[in-house]
């Protein structure tokens, strides 16, 4: 990992202070984008097959931590960066709030938009208006709005410290063991996965255990091997196109360390009846940037500056944060009835693509979003579902958690 990290170390000061790189190095994205895709579908399938031996949202778990080691490595490359000189903290803050914005309102309403565009094909144009969460689904839902209410917390002391490095990751190791208390599915749903992960299935017990391992460890490697190269590659490209150094690091390299698990989420949203599952897949890693991911910053960035002071956040800072977390409980709201309708996902869109186009709107969007969550609220009141994943939890809790999880 030290490797990588110094690799992306070298690649991401060269970003910040603006020297060029040398155009021909965007060549090497003939290889590693194919890398990166064959990486992605071999750890999907992993996922798909492992969800009958573990619970499906540990096998997302697991998939959300490979998937995400890029992200991990160049926001630890920044935070590092940040430690030695203070004035680049503003890009700690822009690269961990540009991902987690770009996975609520580019991935989520992707995961809808991909399964409508699948429905109506092979279904003679019906329109897919809402994707259904399942209940153990709502496990995530619930574990999701717990980091985005201590994310106010942070926003109103302005400092991200080692305590809250602590709290953050005690609170992913309880959804962890939440995940873990939730069986495998049934055998019955097997037959809806796809050719390898049902041939994986296929196999006797010991076996079918280590191919889902091997899987995992294999998209692991490729993707670990290639992030380097492939990143490098779209930092040529994106130097040669004139890209600026704040949007590279807020967009452009959340975007490309997100990739991955991208194309893993599309893959199941296409079949449809796995879009519950490509979008828990984004909110499991929604889960793992709000807490492990913020909670490595100040680790990195105290061993950078000697532990001599704590991260503080400046206005500006404080008004990128506001806005992540204003969207972040937007979709929380949304999700809350276990339901997200086609007008969500719109919604989500359009609000995300504004303050991308149109920055000096932050404030608003910011405003807006709050209203949209309070509006999901009173419309989900009137349906008398409004806090549905609450009451299914305390089901799913009821049935599983006072009892150690049964081996399938």
């Amino acid at each position: 990992m030290k490797k990588l990290i110094t690799a992306f170390c070298t690649q991401v000061i060269k970003a910040v202070q603006g020297t060029s790189a040398a155009t021909a190095g965007a060549i090497s994205a003939l290889w590693t984008f194919p890398s990166i895709l064959a990486g992605s579908f071999v750890i999907a399938w992993a996922a798909e097959a492992g969800q009958f031996l573990v619970s499906q949202g540990m096998a997302l778990a697991i998939l959300a931590w490979l998937q995400t080691l890029p992200e991990f490595a160049v926001e630890a490359v920044i935070a590092w960066e940040a430690g030695k000189d203070p004035e680049k903290i503003h890009l700690v803050t822009a690269n961990f709030t540009g991902s987690l914005r770009l996975l609520t309102g580019l991935g989520w309403p992707m995961i809808y938009f991909v399964a409508a565009l699948f429905n109506r094909r092979k279904n003679g144009g019906i329109k897919l208006k809402k994707i259904r969460l399942e209940d153990e689904h709502s496990v995530e839902v619930v574990s999701l709005i717990i980091p985005i209410l201590y994310f106010f917390y942070i926003y109103y002391k302005a400092t991200l410290t080692i305590v809250d490095s602590i709290i953050l990751t005690c609170l992913y190791i309880a959804y962890i063991w939440l995940l873990n208390k939730i069986p495998p599915k049934d055998a019955e749903s097997e037959e809806e996965m796809g050719y390898i992960p049902r041939k994986i299935l296929a196999l006797p017990e010991k076996q079918k255990k280590l191919s889902v391992a091997g899987l995992f460890i294999l998209g692991g490697v490729i993707i670990y091997l290639v992030a380097e190269p492939f990143f490098h590659s779209m930092l040529a490209l994106s130097v040669t196109l004139g890209i600026s150094n704040f949007i590279f690091i807020q967009w452009v390299a959340p975007f490309l360390s997100e990739f991955p698990e991208k194309l893993s989420a599309f893959y199941w949203a296409k079949r449809i009846v796995h879009a519950p599952m490509a979008l828990m897949n984004m909110v499991s890693s929604n889960i793992n940037q709000w807490t492990v991911l913020v909670a490595m910053i100040p680790i990195v960035f105290g061993m950078s500056s000697g532990w001599e002071e704590s991260i503080r956040f400046d206005q500006h800072q404080q008004a990128e944060i506001l806005l992540t977390i204003s969207q972040s409980l937007m979709g929380f709201c949304f999700l809350v009835n276990m339901v997200f309708h086609w007008y969500e996902a719109v919604t989500i869109f359009i609000l995300w693509l504004a303050q991308f186009l149109i920055p000096n709107l932050r404030e608003e969007i910011t405003i807006i979003n709050f209203v949209a969550s309070v509006a999901a609220l009173l419309i989900a009141g009137k349906r008398g579902n409004m806090f549905s994943a609450f009451s299914i939890f305390r089901k799913v809790a009821r049935k599983h958690f006072r009892k150690k999880s049964t081996a399938h």
